[in-house]
């Protein structure tokens, strides 16, 4: 059975505070876009490696051990509570690319609980896949409802909502430049916003540029100024919002859809355009 993880967008990011357990309480909104990864499992009854997960990859590389890959994570977590799941075969195909504030990994194992789920009947409710998968992430949850949310918390307390997109086109920018997300964190000095993410998401588009931030741009643009710039040179082509996703370093912008955006960025960039 094969499936599609998407990515994400988010809306502004604010870090509130940081909290007894080290993580950080935030307020985003999540935005899921039609950039996927391909994810494929079957089950392995001709392995004879005695393995219980059978994982393989290809397309853009993911470093680190394969047995720390969040798929493979996801498989052992349910198995935990479902010992008599059988061997899988787990290919995954990765597009999306990593360490760029886009949700990629949270997404592929959301996505592999979803899809053991679905393969092997196991009847899980929504709300205990959204609890298996905030063991694996903070991300991780809203892939599993997969619509636009405001998010709390450290993003698993979710609540749906439509932010006015439509008649959109996003660009996605990436400069190839990995932002580990531990430094960023702690690079930062939480603080309550004057106004809700909540409350400026639901105004029009052409106000958010103003109001709608993502506070890891303060410590994220002066670290590395050329993620700064393609903020600017978004806003320059005539974008309506721009902003980094995540704790980078993708840029993304908000276009009307139908116009022409002609990008002008090193040929190294990752350069994507997707309906919003």
């Amino acid at each position: 059975m094969i499936v599609y993880p998407n990515c994400k967008i988010n809306l502004g990011l604010h870090i509130l505070r940081k909290r007894a357990d080290g993580y950080h309480d935030l307020e985003t909104v999540f935005y899921p876009i039609g950039l996927k990864d391909i994810l494929e499992i079957i089950p392995n009854h001709s392995d004879e490696t005695g393995k219980e997960i059978l994982f393989t990859q290809s397309g853009l590389e993911i470093g680190g051990d394969p047995e720390n890959n969040l798929c493979v994570k996801a498989c052992h977590l349910l198995k935990k509570d479902f010992p008599d799941l059988p061997p899988v075969r787990l290919h995954l195909h990765k597009i999306i690319p990593t360490g760029a504030g886009l949700g990629g990994g949270s997404a592929d194992a959301a996505f592999t609980l979803r899809l053991l789920n679905d393969l092997f009947k196991l009847g899980i409710d929504t709300d205990t896949l959204i609890e298996y998968a905030a063991q694996l992430g903070s991300d991780c949850p809203f892939f599993i409802l997969n619509t636009a949310c405001f998010a709390g918390g450290r993003g698993e307390k979710l609540e749906k909502l439509e932010p006015g997109l439509k008649g959109y086109q996003v660009i996605l920018v990436n400069p190839g430049i990995h932002i580990p997300t531990g430094p960023a964190f702690a690079a930062l000095h939480p603080n309550l916003p004057t106004k809700s993410l909540k409350e400026i998401i639901l105004q029009p588009v052409h106000t958010w540029k103003d109001e709608l931030v993502n506070d890891f741009e303060k410590v994220i643009f002066p670290e590395h100024p050329a993620i700064g710039a393609i903020k600017d040179q978004l806003y320059r082509s005539g974008c309506h919002y721009a902003s980094m996703s995540g704790s980078g370093s993708t840029v993304f912008g908000l276009y009307p859809s139908g116009k022409e955006i002609r990008p002008d960025f090193p040929a190294h960039y990752y350069i994507k355009n997707v309906p919003a």
